[in-house]
């Protein structure tokens, strides 16, 4: 028999996963496989960065239950199957955490936080085994958005003692790459434009980590801005009485130059 609380901890969500999952639970939640729930936790991560993004603390907390939830329910398949339960994955992390901080759990001597980063690297190549640096460019999961592996990959790159850290010579990069792309007339079937864009993104990552600016933030924020631009500008065509399909093609021209001037 299920208890009612007023207030519910960790072992209260597991045994509710587990009841949700049971013979009698509910007939949606005990088909599930970590196949057909793999989306829901990659969007429940995405709105936990929106509740950090949002600055909303009310957000965040429900957005990181929902998160953990994701995590429950992932456990209990595989409980299920008698290989690993949450105990498990509570044990691992924590395993991972005390080995990887040796500066804190052992005698390891640390000055600051890169050399933090440098022994954490050094310590998960090892537990995993990644006897090169391409073992850890590779490692990246090419799940990632194509901008967050591209940024990731640079890093591992320079990490590895790649000596190009000058962001002029990235920028002349993405430049000849413009020129090469207007050359070609930008012809979207060109085999080879796809490949100047894909280099010329990969640009821009080694340009933010030289920069140390979040490429994925920025983009974020640079994409949100627009939408709020083009809503702004097109509430007051509504307020007109019109729609832009009313407009004509020097006033949509206006409004585009309007909507992406990054002002």
């Amino acid at each position: 028999m299920f208890e009612f609380k007023k207030r519910y901890d960790i072992n209260d969500l597991l045994e509710i996963m587990k009841l949700l999952r049971s013979e009698n639970g509910c007939p949606w939640d005990k088909v599930q496989t970590h196949e057909s729930i793999r989306t829901d936790l990659i969007e429940e991560t995405y709105e936990v960065c929106e509740g950090i993004d949002c600055g909303s603390s009310e957000m965040l907390r429900e957005e990181l239950g929902d998160l953990l939830l994701q995590i429950v329910f992932h456990s209990q398949i595989e409980t299920e199957q008698g290989i690993f339960n949450f105990d498990d994955v509570c044990n691992d992390i924590c395993q991972k955490l005390v080995y990887r901080h040796p500066h804190v759990f052992g005698e390891v001597k640390v000055n600051d936080s890169d050399d933090v980063l440098k022994n954490w690297d050094a310590l998960k190549k090892e537990s995993k085994h990644q006897n090169t640096y391409s073992d850890t460019l590779e490692s990246v999961p090419k799940t990632f958005p194509a901008l967050l592996r591209g940024e990731k990959v640079c890093k591992r790159a320079a990490r590895a003692g790649l000596p190009i850290n000058s962001a002029k010579e990235f920028a002349d990069r993405i430049r000849a790459q413009l020129d090469k792309l207007e050359a070609n007339g930008f012809s979207a079937d060109n085999a080879q434009n796809s490949e100047l864009m894909g280099n010329m993104l990969l640009s821009f990552c080694n340009l933010d980590r030289i920069m140390k600016t979040d490429g994925e933030k920025a983009l974020t924020y640079s994409t949100n801005r627009v939408i709020i631009s083009f809503r702004d500008i097109e509430d007051k065509i509504l307020a007109d009485g019109k729609k832009l399909e009313d407009l004509t093609e020097e006033e949509l021209q206006r409004m585009a130059e309007k909507v992406f001037s990054g002002r």
